[in-house]
């Protein structure tokens, strides 16, 4: 016969398996807040507390606190007061944005630059003040975009803008860099599946409640957010989207959007409404949506299938152009839109 110490442990392993069960799921858990100028969303799905919330919300305000050149006090406005007269010292934050910066900069031979805060400031596009600038005021604010005079010196963790008047604007790749230092912060804190959404900026972290591929909408550049066009399956992915439709200011009947060609000073006018990347890295996706952007359809293209990047290109005349393989987790849902051969 079995000894008492042999039943007692098969009484608690019954009553174990009977608690477990009977034990339902966590619930989910959803915050949004406005941070980095845009309506953030991180929704916890499986694992994860109010606490993790906390800590997500934390870190995306110390990285707005350090790498918004629009706040006064943040590490990237010291560097932009202190341009052409000393270099500033940084936090990690602000050496890995601008060393990834001038990385694609370079990559692009320029057409992606993070040195273009005077254009940035001068037309003011997604602000109360957007205008059309003077063709003088464009070519004086060019004189101070060059990548080439940004100094980062990784041993005394500086950063020195050669010319006075220079000025960072890192927006196009802050959320992105968020974004995975929150999946990062997430996974650490044991959520294996979950959303996170920084202003359009979305990585589906494991699968969704059913355990199948998260489905993420593909905005329709030409109508109204919300308004999708086609329908991508994700698992540990992030899809982030530039396009004309973000920020805008329409005048005479043209419109003036937030991505500037830094050969002309003006918004780019390449026939792109829109570029989406799809991949492992959020930061690796907004900078290059940007740096695709700004080089065109058919170098965007050549660079994003050399850099192993899921590109989908959309034109004025609805078509949609995409990198190899693509084809396996995006789907076109609207008929208006068709895809390129």
């Amino acid at each position: 016969m079995p000894n008492s110490r042999a039943i007692l442990a098969l009484y608690f392993v019954a009553l174990a398996l009977l608690l477990s069960c009977g034990r339902k799921a966590a619930p989910e858990m959803t915050r949004t807040e406005f941070v980095m100028d845009t309506v953030c969303t991180v929704r916890l799905v499986k694992g994860g507390d109010e606490a993790a919330l906390d800590a997500a919300f934390a870190r995306l305000r110390q990285i707005e606190g350090e790498l918004s050149a629009q706040k006064p006090d943040s590490q990237i406005a010291a560097v932009n007061d202190a341009s052409g007269l000393h270099p500033v010292a940084v936090g990690d934050d602000a050496l890995a944005m601008v060393k990834k910066d001038l990385g694609y900069a370079a990559m692009s031979g320029g057409a992606f630059d993070p040195s273009v805060g005077p254009l940035v400031k001068l037309w003011g596009i997604g602000t109360d003040h957007a205008r059309l600038p003077s063709k003088a005021e464009i070519r004086a604010a060019l004189r101070l975009v060059n990548w080439k005079d940004i100094e980062v010196d990784e041993s005394a963790r500086t950063i020195f803008l050669k010319r006075r008047g220079m000025a960072l604007d890192l927006g196009s790749g802050t959320k992105g860099y968020a974004t995975d230092e929150l999946v990062k912060l997430l996974a650490a804190r044991g959520v294996s599946s979950a959303i996170i959404d920084l202003g359009g900026n979305i990585f589906a972290l494991g699968s969704n409640p059913d355990d199948k591929p998260w489905r993420i909408g593909l905005q329709d550049p030409e109508t109204a957010r919300g308004a999708y066009m086609g329908v991508a399956s994700l698992v540990d992915r992030t899809m982030v989207t530039s396009g004309v439709y973000e920020r805008f200011f329409m005048k005479d009947g043209k419109r003036y959007h937030h991505i500037f060609d830094t050969r002309t000073g003006y918004p780019v006018e390449n026939g792109l409404t829109s570029v989406t990347i799809i991949t492992a890295k959020s930061f690796d996706a907004d900078g290059c949506t940007t740096m695709l952007f700004t080089l065109g359809k058919e170098k965007g293209l050549e660079l994003g299938r050399k850099l192993g990047l899921g590109v989908i290109m959309i034109d004025d005349k609805r078509k949609v152009y995409m990198t190899p393989g693509v084809s396996g987790y995006f789907e076109l849902t609207d008929p208006i839109f068709s895809i390129a051969d």
